[in-house]
């Protein structure tokens, strides 16, 4: 599924920020965008905690479908 696809992209932008936040104190985003204030770096921030949230699904759809997969054999 798509979203699936890009709430994983959003997620792993997410990480990579928070790992350069924790390692070398840069934030990514907020020096792309001008500032953790600003509109944009918001905007991405909502986004990839949206994703996070989305990507919770991902973990029991999979046992869904790895125990229907278990049960039709």
């Amino acid at each position: 599924m798509i979203m699936d696809r890009i709430a994983l992209i959003l997620t792993i932008v997410g990480a990579l920020n928070w790992g350069g936040i924790g390692i070398f104190q840069f934030d990514t985003v907020a020096w792309i965008f001008g500032g953790q204030d600003a509109l944009g770096s918001r905007i991405v921030y909502t986004l990839v905690a949206l994703a996070g949230i989305w990507c919770v699904t991902l973990l029991f759809r999979a046992r869904e479908r790895f125990y229907s997969v278990g049960e039709k054999d």
